[in-house]
């Protein structure tokens, strides 16, 4: 019987500048361990934490706070917010140059462009293809931090923008690492949806709360939390690598003894 995602802390901090942010522990893996509260965290970024955020974020104790945000990111919004003592990696998981026309499109095209990049199916499409992309095409960075957290860089967390897509991706595959049952890993990556999670994106000239419910419609397959965009990317690594086990082995490099490690340090 599929166990399912434990309920939500009673006490989730409340963040004035940070929005997503979560703990991941207490997911259940298929060998009946779970993750251990206080380890592995996600959020969106943190170049508007407030001081009591920054306060908060510090008293977690973290060692690697994880940035899977590319230059164009940062310009947008900012670099996070330095915390004393925590490593900052930098680990951008897209080409600024990546959509950049794309982006500017949806931040500042009229309606009849946006109908033109994103209608008829074509954004969900853009979605899953991005999620595949990612898991195919950026496995030196997935090894990368999945080798850390083995190694020394616990607790941790992990951001991109608004921590819904690269980073809930890296926190995915970081879960199928350590075992978790594949419907919590979906279960915790929908969590984003929660509307105080959500990243708020104005466009251009866009008083705030006058958005058409069609450009609304238009623009929600990109800041959605869908399980089809998860699935994609777990139909990515069947197809590459014929699955989960020889994705980690082949696909990122990952020992049984690495393995064994990142599990001792994240699993109860």
């Amino acid at each position: 019987m599929t166990q399912q995602i434990p309920d939500a802390p009673a006490m989730e901090p409340e963040l004035s500048g940070v929005r997503n942010f979560r703990d991941v522990g207490g997911l259940p893996t298929t060998d009946g361990r779970k993750v251990k509260a206080g380890r592995l965290f996600r959020s969106g970024h943190l170049a508007h934490a407030t001081e009591t955020d920054a306060e908060f974020l510090a008293s977690l104790g973290l060692h690697t706070i994880f940035d899977f945000r590319n230059a164009a990111d940062q310009a947008l919004d900012g670099h996070d917010v330095e915390l004393p003592g925590v490593r900052n990696v930098n680990l951008p998981l897209s080409d600024p140059a990546d959509g950049g026309e794309f982006w500017t499109m949806v931040r500042e095209g009229d309606l009849d462009q946006l109908r033109g990049i994103l209608g008829e199916g074509r954004a969900v499409a853009r979605m899953a293809n991005a999620y595949r992309a990612i898991i195919t095409e950026r496995t030196a960075e997935h090894a990368r931090v999945l080798h850390a957290l083995a190694e020394d860089s616990v607790p941790a967390l992990m951001h991109c923008a608004a921590g819904k897509d690269r980073a809930g991706l890296s926190i995915a595959v970081t879960l199928l690492a350590l075992g978790v049952e594949r419907a919590a890993i979906v279960a915790d990556y929908l969590e984003s949806n929660a509307p105080h999670r959500r990243y708020r994106m104005r466009r251009g000239g866009e008083p705030e709360g006058t958005r058409s419910p069609e450009v609304a419609e238009l623009l929600a397959p990109l800041f959605d939390a869908r399980a089809e965009y998860l699935t994609a990317a777990f139909e990515a690594i069947e197809a590459t690598w014929g699955g989960v086990d020889r994705y980690l082995a082949e696909g990122l490099g990952l020992t049984p003894e690495t393995l064994a490690r990142l599990r001792d340090r994240l699993l109860d």
